[in-house]
């Protein structure tokens, strides 16, 4: 196995993982108003939703340095 083989799995894995990330995250409301409650203008994200927010960022760096990857590494 070659690094440029290494990299292009990696790339399929964590597309997939931050397509799957963001469908999981809640446009601008939280649990709460998603289920009936009030909307709020201004919410942090706490829970599961930060979590979720930040391994959505992760997994987008990882995405694009594995592109890079494939781009600098000769096949």
């Amino acid at each position: 196995m070659n690094l440029g083989s290494i990299f292009q799995t990696l790339v399929l894995v964590s597309g997939v993982l931050t397509i799957l990330l963001i469908l999981l995250q809640q446009r601008g409301a939280s649990l709460g108003a998603g289920l009936g409650g009030s909307g709020e203008l201004y919410t942090t994200r706490r829970g599961l939703d930060k979590s979720l927010f930040n391994a959505t960022i992760v997994f987008i760096v990882i995405f694009i340095l594995s592109i890079f990857g494939i781009l600098l590494i000769p096949s």
